[in-house]
């Protein structure tokens, strides 16, 4: 792991970037079908070049401090799609190897057919990665799809924790799961 005041700078620059770029305030209808007074749309951090840079050395270090050693991460296309490649990238430039892959909502009905794209094969140690946790659906169903091509899910990893029950509901499946910040880390505080 990288010392912890480097540690502490990436989350506190991707903590910035997110209250810059990705929260808003209002009254939103999220995908889980909950209102909520507060949108957290992580695309806007994640997908910036800044975003990207602070997310793969960050999500490096929590996988150490966890003893995870995956050979892919990936998760539900789209919002995992960065981190996934964020990883992958700086990973690389470690001297790791580490690939992404992806899980779409679907299987496809042409060309491979396949519902994982990507770096993924079977009995691959993977982490799933999500942008934001909410309920835990769209982790959970990306890893359904990872375990029924054989993969072995470490655990579950999220740029943000909306403290929505989404962390409990994957740990009462059995997983592990580490979030870079939580709705309260970043001032925000449900109003319904």
């Amino acid at each position: 792991m990288n010392s912890s005041s480097d540690y502490y700078y990436l989350l506190n620059t991707l903590k910035d970037l997110l209250l810059t770029r990705s929260v808003r305030r209002g009254d939103f209808l999220l995908a889980s079908g909950q209102r909520s007074s507060f949108y957290v749309d992580a695309r806007l951090t994640t997908m910036s070049g800044d975003g990207l840079a602070v997310i793969g050395g960050l999500g490096l270090d929590r996988f150490a401090a966890r003893g995870w050693t995956p050979r892919s991460v990936g998760g539900l296309t789209l919002g995992a799609d960065p981190i996934a490649y964020a990883l992958a990238l700086t990973a690389r430039g470690r001297g790791q190897l580490l690939d992404a892959f992806t899980v779409r909502k679907q299987v496809k009905n042409h060309g491979t057919g396949k519902r994982i794209e990507g770096c993924f094969a079977s009995g691959y140690p993977v982490v799933v990665v999500e942008d934001v946790l909410t309920t835990g659906r769209s982790a959970l169903d990306a890893v359904r799809a990872v375990e029924a091509e054989g993969g072995h899910v470490l655990g579950v990893m999220a740029v943000v924790d909306r403290q929505e029950g989404g962390r409990e509901a994957i740990e009462r499946a059995g997983y592990l799961v580490e979030a870079f910040l939580t709705a309260a880390d970043l001032g925000l505080t449900l109003a319904r």
